[in-house]
């Protein structure tokens, strides 16, 4: 599939930097009005800190059902160190590979990270959905910036992220008595509306992470497994 050619991945930090505070001015942070999407897709990338060589992944799958309509991923080599607040590129060259073998189209993208609960507000799930020109929002394991209320003990539970007086994002429990998981908009997309995928993504609260993300992250560590043996 087509993806946004909006700046070259070859840059110095200073200029990711740079580009990111650009970008950010071109988010729109509302879903489309016609926003009712049958696909999702998950993203995920396996890979060390030390090598270059990353291992990169889409799951689509049917809103409805949750089953796999489609999956692929690939090996590459990244160009961009490991550093906090700019994973967008490292990992977004090798996914865009990735993206360029599907054939068929998804209605949103959750990313393994933050959208716009970043210092810059322009978390790998806003870059994403710049580049790939489809609805996408963060769901992270961790915090990268902010802070939040106890949030009660129930799936379903929600608080708050903040940072610098502004709600960056939402702690969501998604299983009972689980450590939440950190969700905030990417691109096309909003809070509550991010929110409620995640929770329709994890059923019945029978995993922390949402289906997408699970497959995802299995996808790629399979083909890593492949690659590397064992």
């Amino acid at each position: 599939m087509d993806l946004n050619r909006l700046h070259p991945w070859d840059v110095s930090l200073e200029e990711a930097a740079r580009l990111q505070r650009e970008l950010r001015e071109r988010l729109v942070l509302r879903p489309p009005a016609d926003f009712a999407p049958k696909l999702a897709a998950g993203a995920d990338l396996s890979s060390t800190k030390t090598s270059p060589r990353v291992y990169a992944g889409f799951v689509v799958l049917s809103m409805a059902e949750l089953t796999t309509v489609q999956a692929h991923a690939t090996v590459e080599e990244a160009a961009f160190p490991y550093v906090p607040g700019f994973l967008s590129f490292r990992e977004l060259p090798a996914l865009a590979q990735a993206w360029r073998a599907l054939t068929v189209r998804p209605g949103v993208l959750v990313l393994d990270g933050q959208g716009t609960a970043h210092p810059r507000r322009m978390g790998i799930a806003c870059h994403a959905g710049l580049v790939f020109g489809v609805p996408a929002l963060g769901c992270a394991k961790s915090i990268l910036v902010g802070t939040h209320d106890p949030l009660p003990p129930a799936r379903g539970a929600t608080a708050p992220l903040m940072h610098r007086g502004e709600v960056v994002g939402m702690a969501v429990r998604t299983r009972d008595n689980v450590a939440p998981v950190y969700v905030s908009p990417g691109h096309l997309m909003d809070l509550d509306t991010a929110v409620a995928l995640v929770l329709q993504l994890t059923p019945q609260g029978r995993y922390r992470l949402p289906e997408t993300t699970r497959r995802a992250h299995a996808l790629v560590n399979d083909l890593r497994r492949r690659v590397e043996g064992g």
